[in-house]
């Protein structure tokens, strides 16, 4: 049994928490909120972001950052990429030396561009940190229904030790040095999901959306190679596995905004009815920057920034991918 602080306490950092609860682990959950964590304590069900859950008594809650890293053997960062460096900085000097921390999120530093590892070993130099990716639905997690993810660290041993933490009989977790492709995938397949979500909401077809799919996934593969990750990687579990579902899942909210998008509604409109983060929104600016520093050609992605950041009209994206040049698939 292992102490594990679950930092977030939104869907899919309370599914952790259960499942690592379930695992035998004592789990501290930390949100920003006091009287918030107060009412999921009372009610014991996390109403905004994992409603008709019922959670577990076992899960600690709170607001008070000393409490939530006290004795911690893991640090489980559940954090969304826009808030994840500020909240991680402030768990600085909180988090025992020899705890390790795993970052859940799927997103990219806004300010940086970097890997949120990167942001991690950053600020804690020295410490291991690792990335959780794969297909995993907070909502189905949390109700244990099966699935497999990929752990990724640069420390073969860490990877395993680590494995062992969060491996579950309903959650089946492998283990990968590619950190670099397994956190590219898990951030690059949420602005995909936007561009198959708008194709959804046009009025497009299943051909459309498998043309999409693969084509994104050769955007992402292809932005990989050039930052050092392993091509191979994004055939798995954090590549083709993560983007199939978020591309096709009812619970996916980055394909919910593109499909409201592609319906002719506006983009502020649609945040504002959202109790939580759609990653690709806010990843496919960074992702484009990333790609014209590498020298990479993302054409999906750069369509899907110019429909979210710029006000592109989405029929006019479409437009603009089929009139690219004729090319070799390869």
């Amino acid at each position: 049994m292992s102490t594990v602080a679950v930092i977030g306490d939104g869907g899919w950092g309370t599914a952790l928490a259960m499942l690592l609860t379930a695992n035998g682990h004592c789990v501290t959950v930390w949100g920003p909120f006091p009287d918030y964590l107060a009412a999921v304590r009372t009610a014991r069900e996390n109403k905004l972001y994992l409603p008709g859950v019922a959670l577990p008594p076992e899960i600690r809650w709170t607001a008070d950052r000393d409490e939530a890293a006290a004795g911690a053997e893991c640090a489980v960062m559940a954090v969304p990429s826009r808030f994840f460096r500020e909240v991680a900085a402030s768990f600085v000097g909180r988090l025992p030396p020899a705890c390790p921390l795993v970052s859940v999120a799927k997103g990219l530093d806004p300010a940086t561009r970097r890997r949120l590892t990167e942001v991690l070993a950053e600020l804690f130099p020295g410490r291991t940190v690792a990335a959780l990716s794969g297909p995993s639905h907070a909502e189905e997690v949390a109700r244990g229904m099966p699935t497999a993810v990929v752990l990724a660290a640069a420390d073969p041993r860490a990877a395993v030790a680590l494995q062992r933490v969060f491996a579950g009989r309903r959650f089946r977790v492998y283990t990968s040095e590619d950190v670099v492709g397994v956190e590219l995938g898990g951030a690059l397949k949420n602005v995909i999901a936007v561009a198959v979500g708008v194709s959804d909401g046009i009025g497009f077809g299943d051909n459309t959306r498998a043309a999409l799919i693969t084509r994104g996934l050769a955007e992402m593969a292809r932005l990989g190679a050039a930052l050092g990750a392993q091509p191979v990687t994004f055939s798995g579990l954090s590549g083709l596995g993560d983007l199939i579902v978020t591309c096709t899942s009812r619970w996916s909210r980055n394909h919910t905004v593109g499909e409201r998008l592609g319906r002719g509604e506006r983009l502020d409109r649609i945040l504002a009815d959202m109790k939580q983060v759609a990653e690709g929104v806010w990843n496919c600016a960074a992702a484009c920057e990333l790609a014209r520093a590498a020298g990479v050609d993302l054409p999906i992605a750069r369509e899907v920034r110019a429909i979210v950041h710029e006000n592109k009209d989405p029929h006019d994206a479409v437009e603009s991918l089929l009139a690219r040049d004729l090319k070799p698939e390869a």
